[in-house]
């Protein structure tokens, strides 16, 4: 799964740049995270590092984008352009 920031977000600005992904980006009133470019730190982490600093804890899962371990890795290789050699 993606993550995503709920309205719960103080805008304490800590979160963008622990992202390694770049995901993270200040939307119109919050920060919001790109579902497309979110690993959940898988590849880079042993923990979304976004959701280990946020002092509100307003990062959950998103329900909207359900994907495997597996799935996040793939993405983690394709933005990262490494193979499974």
């Amino acid at each position: 799964m993606a993550l995503y920031i709920t309205d719960e977000c103080i805008n304490c600005d800590v979160c963008e740049p622990e992202c390694p992904n770049g995901a993270i980006t200040q939307g119109e009133e919050i920060y919001v995270i790109k579902p497309e470019l979110c690993t959940e730190c898988v590849g880079h982490y042993e923990t979304s590092q976004c959701v280990e600093v946020c002092p509100v804890d307003c990062i959950p899962k998103d329900p909207n984008f359900t994907e495997s371990q597996e799935e996040l890795l793939e993405r983690y290789h394709r933005l990262t352009k490494k193979s499974d050699d």
